[in-house]
């Protein structure tokens, strides 16, 4: 279990092992005009269901996830078979995700916060349908991390004691009776635990470019720092094997990008196990151990490879339709693999693999019953040269009715972070854009993550300065595409992304004619100064990122929009969650009452049930319905807002 993240994030071709790449072929984009295309609402785009996590019974005959089929997330399970989904958890109000069954029996693990706050409990369902929340208190945090070898306990972190840190904690599976296992004073962050739980592995962040891993032995109580090093070196702990004789890390020491290496607990031996051309997301184990999953970040795409252990060989698995696998999650047996697919046009689908029969069985059907997938675009991966020739990658999103003889208006998004990064795959908000007519620009700035560390490091301290100007070279990118209207190219941006907006707005009035900000920071001093206590072991590292707030005052206050809110002169759309612990309301309030002192029309819609980032499919219909809204009044000046 990873902890790590960026500021808004919850928020790597030879290989020393035998793979398998499981990714389906790539297509060629959708061929903009080739035939009409059907426009929908966005409640038609809305109707589409969103799932997440997978996790099988103790008898391997029914599949346990989540999904907002009822208009928020509640946990579902599935058969393998087939057939309908039917609901163990029915929350109206705050959003539900599945942890996973108990190994052994009925019970199921499920987390959940209070609308958006981030205080997430974790809870136990019984087969009568009671629910026990097994990490109670107020603002505490909570997470599931590992279940024990043999089943008879799990281990909970939870910040309970100290706001600022999460402890280790072991609970008996039947009695629900727990035993602190490590007090976290240090500010280390958990990766896992070894099966047999002798040893537990941290990872201590000192940039979000140097980490290092320390080992834990919980019978001595020794904590031991494995990761020594020279100059800025990422380590960061993945897992430990089946058998408990090594962690598995990631690392980029002497590379752009990180691959797996092993670590033997006995000797300390280090030896490189898995490299690519292409970041190392993750790897892990199955409970069994024969099989390694890894996953790579390859150019806004992910790409799983299987590891066959013990024949030591690729897994054979059959090819499936251009898209993402992802969330692979291996039965406790081995015999099965629970994955999703997903694809532009094609939002994630669960599907399960017997590796016995070689049967690939799809169980769910997310796409809205209303939309022809074939009206949807496919995006394309595209670069250019920014200001300084640095190349810029991007996801590129053309409706079909755009032309060179219909040019169409153009947004360029921003993604959250900072080190977040656009990537493939379905987005019902973009392609609800894309479908009206608007051309999306997905840009990945310098300082987002996946294409190396010396682009993922080209950011810090330069926030407002060269990363916005990749935002305005995206702007002339756009212009200089046929079926673009250079007049009338906005640009738009989540958390992160929404202080891009409003940086942009700010600091280059006449580069974009509207900004929409979505829960974007617009003071950095404030924001970096009430940052969650959870996030406390990340704070050295943020700092060295965007600037400290005690030594660095003067440029906070230079690059946050607040303080030159005067200079913005274009429409612009605010969106915010009333209980988002990240940005916190303020941010988007006081921007707009100083926008709204400028004579500029400004609108803002707050959420009160929700926190950084909107899970209610009503609230979702609304935010979106606003940004079209907004888009087609002051971007598009074809006419009033649309009703729908």
């Amino acid at each position: 279990m990873q902890l790590r993240s960026t500021l808004f994030r919850v928020l790597a071709a030879a290989t020393l092992v035998p793979t398998l790449a499981l990714a389906a072929p790539k297509t060629a984009p959708a061929q903009a005009g080739a035939r009409p295309s059907k426009q929908y609402t966005v409640e038609q785009f809305m109707a589409t269901t969103r799932l997440a996590g997978a996790s099988f019974s103790p008898d391997e005959k029914r599949i346990l996830f989540s999904s907002n089929e009822s208009g928020i997330f509640n946990a579902y399970t599935l058969p393998l078979s087939g057939g309908k989904a039917k609901a163990l958890t029915q929350s109206k109000t705050d959003s539900t995700f599945s942890v996973g069954f108990f190994p052994k029996d009925e019970r199921i693990l499920f987390t959940r916060d209070q609308g958006g706050n981030e205080h997430t409990h974790l809870y136990v369902r019984t087969p009568d349908g009671k629910e026990r929340d097994l990490t109670p208190g107020e603002k505490l945090k909570a997470f599931f991390a590992a279940w024990s070898e043999d089943d008879s306990a799990f281990y909970v972190l939870t910040n309970e004691r100290d706001a600022r840190f999460f402890d280790l904690y072991r609970y008996d599976a039947k009695t629900y009776a727990r035993t602190l296992v490590y007090q976290n004073d240090q500010g280390f962050n958990f990766a896992d635990v070894s099966p047999n739980g002798k040893w537990l592995a941290f990872d201590k962040p000192r940039t979000n470019y140097d980490t290092d891993i320390h080992l834990y032995n919980v019978e001595t109580k020794e904590m031991k720092h494995i990761t020594p090093h020279e100059g800025d070196v990422d380590f960061s702990a993945s897992t430990f094997d089946p058998g408990s004789t090594a962690l598995y890390f990631l690392t980029d020491q002497g590379s752009e990008f990180k691959r797996v290496a092993r670590y033997e607990l006995a000797t300390g031996k280090v030896e490189d196990v898995e490299r690519a051309d292409w970041d190392v997301m993750y790897t892990y184990f199955s409970r069994k151990g024969g099989y390694r999953v890894t996953a790579l970040n390859e150019d806004g795409r992910t790409v799983i490879r299987v590891h066959d252990v013990k024949a030591g060989k690729p897994l054979a698995l059959p090819q499936l339709p251009a898209g993402d696998i992802t969330s692979v999650r291996i039965s406790d047996s081995d015999k099965r693999m629970a994955f999703y697919h997903n694809g532009d046009r094609s939002p994630s689908n669960l599907h399960v693999y017997d590796f016995g029969t070689k049967k690939v069985s799809r169980l769910t059907d997310t796409m809205s019953r209303d939309i022809d997938a074939q009206d949807l675009a496919e995006s394309e991966v595209v670069r250019f040269k920014s200001f300084d020739g640095m190349e810029i990658p991007n996801i590129l999103y053309k409706p079909h009715q755009a032309t060179a003889s219909a040019k169409a208006p153009a947004i360029v998004w921003v993604h959250g972070g900072p080190g977040g990064q656009t990537r493939k795959g379905y987005s019902p908000m973009i392609q609800y854009l894309v479908n009206h007519g608007y051309v999306v620009l997905g840009i990945n700035n310098r300082g987002s993550s996946g294409y190396g560390k010396s682009f993922f490091t080209a950011d810090d301290q330069k926030h407002g300065r060269e990363p916005l100007l990749d935002c305005v070279e995206a702007k002339k990118y756009l212009a200089s595409l046929p079926y673009v209207d250079a007049e009338r190219i906005g640009i738009a941006g989540g958390s992160y992304g929404g202080y891009m907006t409003l940086a942009a707005l700010a600091f280059h009035p006449d580069a974009f004619k509207v900004g929409i900000d979505v829960f974007g920071v617009s003071n950095w001093l404030r924001t970096l100064k009430s940052i969650p206590p959870w996030w406390e072991s990340q704070r050295e590292a943020l700092y060295k990122e965007m600037g400290d707030p005690t030594k660095q005052e003067q440029m906070l206050r230079d690059i946050s929009p607040l303080f030159h809110a005067e200079k913005i002169s274009k429409p612009l759309l605010v969106l915010q969650g009333a209980n988002d612990p990240r940005v916190i309301q303020p941010e988007s309030d006081e921007i707009v009452e100083a926008v709204k002192k400028n004579g500029v029309p400004v609108e803002y819609v707050i959420f009160p049930d929700e926190g950084h980032g909107f899970t209610k499919r009503k609230n979702e219909v609304e935010a979106y319905s606003r940004m079209r809204g907004f888009l087609d009044t002051h971007l598009k000046a074809a006419g009033p807002a649309p009703v729908n």
